[in-house]
């Protein structure tokens, strides 16, 4: 039989914990027992492996992927994955996922009243280079309404996924933009209870990405260890 594996809930984290009260929907998944180790299969630690030929270059041009252009203002986000000593995570396969400009996403469970953009997936991906930078260009999304309690609105935020040599190796986290005000209201933003590790999931205005004329530039770092890592969801 499986052995028990003995977890607790962290108080003070760079990473969200398993239950956050304020954050409802974890008290429905969050484990209540101790967690049972499950080796992983073959399967799940071979693979997949991505390479160029895999991805499609222009999926990471949120803008171009349909016969018209998407409606919102034109961001261009961009950054570098990284190990705990700053170095590059090479050709790795990064994901983002996102709301259209009027806050609603190109899923059938999203019913709130808002239009949806017949040019705009919301999604792309594409792969790291040789010094581990990555760069999408899309449209910059919407708040939305989420009933999670009393007039709950999720800030503007990208969904990030990275994967690594295996998909059980997979990582998820959310960027979120400067300045924000519904930030200070969020309880997913805030179930990361340490300060300084909040503010490494806010994008900081990139002057050197900025198109001319066309759209605005944010860095954003996705660290995969160490003091500096990326706060990710569990």
């Amino acid at each position: 039989m499986s052995e028990p594996v003995s977890y607790r809930l962290p108080h003070l984290s760079t990473q969200p914990p398993l239950l956050h009260p304020a954050y409802v929907s974890s008290q429905k998944r969050a484990p209540t027992l101790p967690l049972i180790r499950a080796p992983h299969t073959s399967s799940e630690l071979s693979g997949p492996i991505f390479s160029a030929s895999s991805v499609e270059p222009r999926i990471c041009d949120l803008t171009r992927q349909s016969s018209g252009a998407p409606i919102g203002e034109r961001i261009v986000v961009s950054g570098k994955v990284l190990d705990e000593d700053a170095r590059p995570v090479r050709h790795t396969l990064i994901e983002i996922w996102q709301a259209n400009a009027a806050g609603r996403y190109l899923h059938k469970k999203d019913q709130h009243d808002a239009p949806l953009d017949p040019h705009f997936t919301g999604c792309g991906h594409t792969l790291t280079d040789d010094e581990g930078r990555y760069r999408f260009v899309t449209v910059r999304p919407g708040a939305y309404p989420w009933r999670n309690h009393a007039n709950a609105w999720r800030p503007a935020h990208i969904h990030f996924s990275v994967f690594g040599p295996a998909f059980a190796s997979r990582l998820v986290t959310q960027m979120y933009f400067p300045g924000d005000v519904l930030q200070a209201y969020d309880p997913i933003f805030n179930s990361i209870a340490d300060e300084a590790a909040r503010a490494r999931l806010v994008a900081g205005f990139d002057w050197d990405s900025t198109i001319p004329e066309t759209a605005l530039g944010f860095r954003f770092d996705i660290v995969l260890r160490g003091s500096r890592v990326t706060p990710m969801e569990k």
